[in-house]
C-alpha cells in the first residue's frame, strides 16, 4: 500500500461503492456484502451510469445471493480498473486526476517525492521519461469485502426446506467473494464462526501460487491479542494465512461495539507489538505443515500486516500509533461520513452529523443482534421509532430478514426489531405481575430495537435517487463517538491532508487524546453495568465487574508510563493529557464494587 490508511466498512450502504470514489487514488476501502438486494440495485445503478448492459439476477434464481454479490464485485473491479487505466493515460499538467493521485500521497512517500522532483524538470524528454517511470510505481487501492462472521442466517427454499449449510448468509457471501475477479482481502469481523472459517479451505485463491503469492487474502478484525491468535491458529491449521490483523477499539468505534473486559487499546497494541514475531513464527510453522500435506510449497513467510482503527482523530495520533507500535497502517472510518465524495450520506443526515454534539452519539441496545450498537440521536430512524411507539405500533415491518435470529415465539427465526416480535413480547409483558417501573423498563428494552436492514441502506437510496414507492426513508447511521469533534462537511483532499498532517480540521477543538477518550467510554460503560446489576448482583457477575475495573486500572498505569513518550506533541499537551488521565483514574476509583 502506498497510503498509510484505509477506509473501513461503514454500515451496509454508506461505503457500498466507496472503491469507485477512492481506489483510483490508491486508497483501499471495505464494502459490506450483507444485503444482496442492495447490492443488486447498486449493480443496476452503476451499469446504467456507465452505459453498460445490466442482466438482472432474480432472488428466486439458483444461488442468487452469491451470484449477485459476485457480479457486483466484478463490476466494481472492472470500473475501478477502467478508471485507473484512464488516469494512467493522462498527462501531468498539475491539474489532472493523475496529479491529484500524487498530491494525496503522504510526504514520506518515495513516489510523491519523485513526482515533486519531476515537476522541477523543464518540459522535455527527460521529464516525460521520469513521468513514465512514476506511472509504473502507481498502485490501485484494494476493494476489500467485509463479512460479519456470526451474521450467518440459515436459509430455506420456497417449500420451507433447509437450503443447506453452504447457502447460509455468511457462507454464500464468502463463496461470492472467492469466485469474484478481485485480487483483495475478505475482512472477517464480529467473532469466530468455525463453519465459515472451515469453508474458506474449499477455495484455491486463498492458497499460495507457485510464487508464494495469495490472490485472495484474509484480514481478521479483532479486539485483543488472545482472540486474534486463537482464530489465526484455527485458520493456519487449515493452510490459511492471516495477512492482516486489524485491531479495533472495543468502544471507540462505529457500528457494532464489542467491549473487551476492560482491556484498553494501548495495552492491547503493546501486547501485539511484543508478541508479534513469536506469533508469526508459530503460525507459519502450522501453516507450512498443512500446506505440505496439500502438496503446496511456501518458501518464505508471507507478509502479515498490523493495523489499528477506532477513534483516531489527529495526524499526531496517527503517526504515534504507527511509529510506537510498529504498525503498517491505520483505519479512518466515521470521519469519512462527512465527506460526500466518498460515502453515501443523504443531505439531511449529513447536516445533522456536521452539527452534532457529543451527547448526540451514544452506545445503545438497538441492534437486533443483541450486540451494543453506536447510535445517533438525530437520525430519522430514531424519530420514526419513537413515532411508532406513540402510535401504539412499535417495531418495523420485516421485509429483508437478514437479522432474524429469535425463536422465542416462532419455529422459524424472526427479528427482535420486527413488529411481529415486539407485539408478541409486549403481550407477554402485559401478563407479567410486575410494578410500573419494571414494566416501563422492560417495555423500553423491547421497543429500543430498530431495523438495521432498511435503516442502514436508506441513505444510499435517497442520495442516488433510488427510492421505490412506499420504501422507508428512515435512515439509521452508526458513527463512532469521535465524530463529535468534526464539525463541517469536507472534501476527500481535506480529509486525507488532515490524516497526514498537512491540514488540521480540528484546529482549536478541545478534544482529549484517543487513549483518554476510550478510557472514559469504558468507565461510563462500567458505571452503567454496575447500576444495571446493583439489585441482582451474583458472585459470577461480581467477579466479572471487579476484573473489568482492575484491567482498567492496569491500563491507566500503562498510560502513566506512555504519555511522557508522546514526543510528537507539545509539552502543554502532554501535561494536560496526564491531568485528564488522573481525573479519569479518580472517576474509576469512585465506582464501588
Amino acid at each position: 500500500m502506498l497510503h498509510k490508511f484505509h477506509i473501513p466498512v461503514l454500515g451496509l450502504g454508506f461505503s457500498i461503492d466507496t472503491p469507485l470514489k477512492v481506489a483510483r487514488y490508491g486508497i483501499s476501502s471495505v464494502v459490506s456484502v450483507v444485503d444482496d438486494d442492495l447490492i443488486e440495485r447498486m449493480r443496476e445503478f452503476h451499469c446504467l451510469q456507465n452505459d453498460m448492459l445490466y442482466h438482472p439476477i432474480a432472488k428466486t434464481e439458483p444461488d442468487a445471493r452469491a451470484r449477485r454479490i459476485t457480479a457486483y464485485l466484478n463490476l466494481l473491479n472492472e470500473l475501478v480498473n477502467t478508471q485507473f487505466d484512464d488516469l494512467l493515460r493522462q498527462p501531468f499538467t498539475g491539474e489532472n486526476d493523475i496529479d491529484q493521485y500524487f498530491n494525496l500521497l503522504p510526504v514520506s512517500s518515495p513516489i510523491k517525492q519523485g513526482y515533486e522532483l519531476m515537476n522541477e524538470y523543464p518540459e522535455g524528454e527527460s521529464k516525460q521519461i521520469f513521468g513514465r517511470i512514476l506511472k509504473t510505481r502507481m498502485q490501485v487501492g484494494a476493494i476489500d469485502v467485509n463479512i460479519m462472521a456470526k451474521v450467518d442466517k440459515l436459509n430455506f427454499d420456497a417449500n420451507g426446506d433447509y437450503a443447506g449449510d453452504e447457502n447460509s448468509d455468511a457462507l454464500s457471501a464468502l463463496r461470492a467473494f472467492a469466485m469474484s475477479d478481485l485480487d483483495s482481502s475478505v475482512v472477517l469481523s464480529a467473532g469466530m464462526n468455525p463453519r465459515l472459517y472451515s469453508y474458506i479451505e474449499k477455495f484455491g485463491d486463498f492458497f499460495p501460487d507457485k510464487n508464494g503469492r495469495l490472490k485472495k487474502r484474509i484480514i481478521l478484525k479483532v479486539s485483543d491479542y488472545r482472540s486474534a491468535f486463537i482464530q489465526a491458529k484455527f485458520l493456519a491449521k487449515k493452510g490459511l494465512w492471516v495477512s492482516e490483523f486489524r485491531i479495533e477499539s472495543g468502544l471507540n468505534c462505529g457500528g457494532h461495539a464489542f467491549a473487551t473486559d476492560g482491556l484498553l487499546l494501548g495495552p492491547i497494541l503493546e501486547e501485539f507489538k511484543l508478541k508479534r514475531g513469536e506469533m508469526q513464527e508459530e503460525l507459519y510453522a502450522l501453516y507450512l505443515g498443512t500446506l505440505l500435506t496439500k502438496g503446496l510449497v511456501c518458501d518464505k513467510m508471507p507478509p502479515q500486516r498490523l493495523s489499528v482503527q477506532g477513534g483516531i482523530g489527529t495526524a499526531n495520533e496517527n503517526d504515534f500509533l504507527i511509529q510506537h507500535y510498529q504498525l503498517d497502517a491505520t483505519g479512518w472510518g466515521s470521519p469519512f461520513l462527512l465527506v460526500p465524495e466518498v460515502t453515501n450520506v443523504d443531505d439531511e443526515t449529513l447536516m445533522h452529523l456536521a452539527g452534532a454534539t457529543q451527547d448526540d452519539f451514544y452506545l445503545s441496545n438497538s441492534s437486533p443482534l443483541g450486540i451494543l450498537f453506536n447510535n445517533f440521536k438525530n437520525s430519522s430512524a430514531e424519530r420514526q421509532r419513537l413515532q411508532r411507539i406513540e402510535q401504539g405500533r412499535p417495531g418495523s415491518p420485516c421485509t429483508k430478514k437478514y437479522l432474524c435470529t429469535n425463536t422465542e415465539f416462532t419455529e422459524q427465526p424472526i427479528c427482535t426489531a420486527s413488529r411481529k416480535y415486539q407485539a408478541l413480547k409486549i403481550f407477554e409483558l402485559q401478563a407479567a405481575a410486575i410494578n410500573d417501573d419494571e414494566y416501563q423498563a422492560r417495555y423500553e428494552a423491547i421497543t429500543e430495537k430498530v431495523c438495521l436492514c432498511e435503516g442502514l441502506c436508506a441513505s444510499v437510496y435517497i442520495k442516488n435517487g433510488l427510492l421505490k414507492p412506499k420504501e422507508s426513508t428512515a435512515v439509521t447511521i452508526c458513527p463512532g463517538p469521535n465524530l463529535a469533534y468534526f464539525k463541517n462537511i469536507y472534501s476527500l483532499e481535506q480529509m486525507v491532508k488532515h490524516i497526514y498532517g498537512d491540514e488540521d480540521l480540528l484546529k482549536n477543538t478541545n478534544r482529549p487524546n484517543i487513549f483518554i477518550n476510550e478510557l472514559n467510554l469504558y468507565i461510563d460503560y462500567l458505571k452503567k453495568d454496575i447500576a444495571l446489576y446493583v439489585q441482582t448482583l451474583n458472585e459470577k457477575k461480581g467477579k466479572y465487574l471487579i476484573k473489568f475495573k482492575e484491567q482498567l486500572q492496569q491500563g491507566i498505569n500503562y498510560y502513566k508510563q506512555l504519555i511522557p513518550k508522546l514526543t510528537n506533541e507539545t509539552q502543554a499537551y502532554i501535561e494536560n493529557t496526564y491531568r485528564e488521565l488522573i481525573l479519569s483514574e479518580q472517576q474509576l476509583s469512585l465506582l464501588d464494587l
